[in-house]
């Protein structure tokens, strides 16, 4: 087997993929899209089709994965299925253990429209907030059933279950968020605050002026 250094450098999306493949089981590229978006879906993304079957022809060529195909009942053409090798399970493992994690990035637009909240009507601001707030609520659902579902099959998965239980509980947060700032706006009054967009980015000075010294001009 290759020791580290002649690894192949694999994207974030094959090593999703070979991540899928290290739970054993010998799956399809439909397989592993309908995981994903179970998954991986929830608290990071959900690969493409054509994403999936391009790390999967890229995972073969590096040995990581094996295919073959598979005849299936009622089904005139054959189905590919791949399964991880003992080299691509070594490598995820090492992945896993020894690569740098990186820190959430949060990019909410809620929240950005929230911030230039000055520029819009206050019923669409509370229009937003209101289909954030069951958006959150919606995919907390899809979560809670899939944790059914994992919970009480018959291969179920530790770690898998825990991610859809902080995902139930992470969508959760989100619609709770949501509701409280429609509250929020709720205190400002009719206008909903707009009449107070003075300053930047609502941020005055100390003497309560707009706090402008600090903005860069640009180049």
């Amino acid at each position: 087997m290759a020791d580290d250094t002649d690894r192949p450098a694999l994207p974030a999306t094959g090593w999703a993929v070979l991540g899928l493949l290290s739970f054993g089981r010998e799956l399809s590229g439909y397989d592993l899209k309908k995981w994903s978006d179970r998954s991986l879906g929830f608290f990071y993304w959900s690969p493409s089709f054509s994403q999936i079957y391009g790390e999967l022809r890229r995972l073969e060529k590096a040995g990581y994965a094996s295919s073959r195909r598979v005849s299936e009942e009622g089904r005139t053409r054959d189905k590919r299925v791949y399964r991880i090798t003992g080299e691509g399970l070594a490598a995820v493992r090492a992945w896993a253990r020894e690569a740098p994690v990186d820190p959430p990035v949060l990019k909410h637009g809620p929240m950005l429209r929230l911030w230039l909240g000055h520029l819009l009507e206050p019923e669409q601001l509370r229009e937003l907030l209101a289909r954030q707030r069951e958006y959150a609520e919606g995919l907390r659902e899809r979560a809670a059933a899939d944790l059914v579902a994992a919970e009480d099959g018959t291969d179920r998965a530790t770690h898998p279950v825990l991610a859809l239980r902080w995902a139930e509980r992470y969508y959760a947060s989100e619609r709770d968020l949501a509701a409280a700032m429609l509250d929020d706006i709720a205190g400002l009054g009719d206008d909903g605050g707009v009449a107070e967009a003075g300053g930047v980015g609502g941020l005055a000075g100390a003497d309560g002026a707009a706090g402008t010294a600090d903005v860069p001009s640009g180049p």
